[in-house]
């Protein structure tokens, strides 16, 4: 049984990591930090033009047609240099949901356009704080009109087209949006990482079309949500395995009492444990990247599981990286931060950890019984 990427994978791997290592180097992250636009546009064109956005997208729709297990690749690598572009909300979410379950009409116009980084989506779920569930939407979708509020929605402020989950007689339905309509307002919200910025979005009789059946949007939303967590999941995994790396390099550098640091009890120990927290991770994410190409049975279990452990460590690891680099971690010339901040953005990306370790209870608690009967 082979669980690696294949020697086609990690050619892939290493293109796009010399692509960002040329292209996304940590003053591209800071000057969004500084004032800049919410995303580097450029990089962004310039993945789009990799090839990189349409990894999982059909070539019939503009796409490369690669699969979901290069998408991963590209994730993880994304991660690891804390990409400032918007791939998760337009991809992972946007072009999943409409891949999943839009009419043919709505891949042929968006899916192309997403593909060319021409286009950029978010998918519009939350409204306000707590786990989202079905019966707390309270947006409306009447007689083709949308009217509501939803917040928070990452890169809303940059986005051309929206999914929304809305409200109708039949259920929770979702709802694909032309932001650029009359109707749609847009309000930036604070946020601990603005390279991944926060919009509330209103919509007053914006006209919109279902996606999938009347009332079926929940059921979509979870689905796609699980698959994203995945990709979300690399992501993470890619930011860990880098703070891990400038944790050591720094401890095997950095000298007291005529000594490297790296060679103290306690800085092995804390170093040893992120190496561990990152190699679980890294394990479960690819049981996911599994559950998410073959779209297996175990696909909302492998995802939950992914999502809690990725999203465990990636805090754990940002975290002890500024505790490996003292003092010095602290201050605004060090990286450290960027990956502080990047890690407590993403665990909150698709609902809490709390969020999705009831998930994984529940859904595991659900198998359990199956199995028994």
């Amino acid at each position: 049984m082979n669980l690696d990427f294949s020697d086609e994978q990690k050619q892939l791997r290493d293109q796009v990591r010399r692509f960002l290592g040329e292209n996304c180097p940590p003053s591209v992250v800071r000057n969004i930090l500084e004032g800049e636009p919410h995303h580097d546009a450029g990089l962004y064109r310039g993945l789009a033009e990799l090839g990189v956005l349409g990894a999982a997208i059909p070539e019939e729709y503009g796409g490369v047609g690669l699969g979901h297990l290069e998408l991963c690749v590209v994730a993880e690598e994304l991660g690891r240099v804390l990409a400032p572009v918007p791939v998760a909300s337009s991809i992972y979410l946007t072009a999943e949901c409409l891949m999943q379950a839009g009419s043919e009409a709505q891949k042929s116009e968006w899916l192309p356009q997403l593909a060319a980084g021409e286009a950029i989506g978010c998918f519009a779920l939350n409204e306000g704080r707590g786990r989202m569930r079905a019966e707390k939407v309270s947006a409306r979708f009447e007689n083709g009109k949308l009217t509501g509020v939803k917040a928070p929605v990452a890169d809303g402020a940059i986005a051309d087209v929206a999914i929304v989950a809305a409200r109708e007689a039949e259920g929770v339905t979702l709802c694909l949006v032309d932001l650029k309509a009359d109707g749609v307002s847009r309000e930036a919200l604070e946020s601990i990482d603005p390279t991944r910025a926060q919009t509330r979005l209103s919509f007053d009789g914006v006209p919109a079309s279902r996606i999938g059946g009347a009332g079926d949007g929940w059921h979509i939303a979870s689905q796609v949500m699980d698959r994203a967590a995945i990709l979300i999941g690399f992501e993470q995994l890619g930011g860990a395995d880098r703070a891990l790396e400038m944790a050591r390099d720094y401890a095997l550098e950095r000298m007291a009492f005529g000594r490297q640091i790296g060679s103290f009890q306690a800085i092995k120990h804390m170093l040893a444990d992120m190496y561990v927290s990152a190699t679980l991770a890294r394990s479960n994410c690819y049981y996911g990247a599994w559950a998410l190409a073959t779209s297996a049975a175990e696909l909302p279990v492998a995802a939950a599981t992914a999502r809690v452990s990725a999203t465990t460590a990636f805090q754990h690891c940002a975290k002890n990286n500024i505790q490996t680099h003292g003092g010095m971690g602290f201050t605004w010339e060090y990286d450290c931060h960027l990956y502080y901040r990047r890690s407590n953005a993403l665990a909150l990306a698709l609902g809490s950890l709390s969020t999705w370790e009831s998930l994984l209870i529940e859904r595991m608690s659900a198998g359990n019984v199956d199995a028994a009967a």
